[in-house]
């Protein structure tokens, strides 16, 4: 593809996935709309973890679209094409499993992804630690922000070794949001 196609894409992903977010809002304190969180995502692919190819980063900013919109798999290849469908997928947690077991599997999966989808599963996290650090939901207590930050550490344990700008920003929101909670 050309560079002016590549870009056109995923502005066409962009568009796609504010549509499809567009009555849908963060849980944050200040309810950011949610379109923010995917594109923060591919941001953080592109500029932290240098990644170049255009269906990483397409399927970035699509990554929730199935999980939590109306969205099909069929819809997103049909759109973006079977690679960003299959990154998508991957990505992708199982809603009729009860949310113990999908954060479970996050973890036990995680060796498993392919490298395009650590670096997706990678940035994604880093964007929602950075929520419970700067921006948590107003019911979540400090046990909650803990649990989730000793989870998001496993999650991207199976996740480490593709992409280093990307695990070194991780850790770095993982220490800082660990300090401001008072966990080390």
């Amino acid at each position: 593809m050309s560079q002016h196609t590549d870009i056109a894409t995923l502005l066409q992903a962009t568009r796609f996935a504010a549509d499809k977010h567009r009555h849908k809002r963060r849980k944050g304190a200040d309810a950011q709309p949610y379109i923010n969180h995917p594109i923060e995502v591919a941001d953080l692919c592109a500029n932290i973890g240098g990644v170049t190819d255009i269906s990483t980063l397409v399927a970035a900013v699509l990554h929730d679209s199935v999980e939590d919109t109306e969205t099909t798999p069929a819809e997103v290849e049909a759109l973006f094409g079977a690679e960003v469908r299959a990154l998508v997928a991957e990505v992708t947690d199982d809603k009729s499993l009860s949310k113990d077991e999908r954060k479970r599997l996050q973890i036990v999966h995680a060796p498993g992804l392919s490298l395009h989808a650590k670096e997706i599963r990678i940035a994604d996290k880093i964007s929602n630690v950075l929520d419970i650090t700067h921006n948590p939901p107003a019911t979540w207590a400090l046990k909650r922000k803990r649990e989730y930050l000793k989870w998001a550490e496993k999650a991207i344990a199976g996740c480490r070794g593709v992409n280093e700008g990307l695990e070194q920003r991780f850790d770095e929101v993982l220490r800082d949001a660990r300090l401001s909670i008072g966990m080390d």
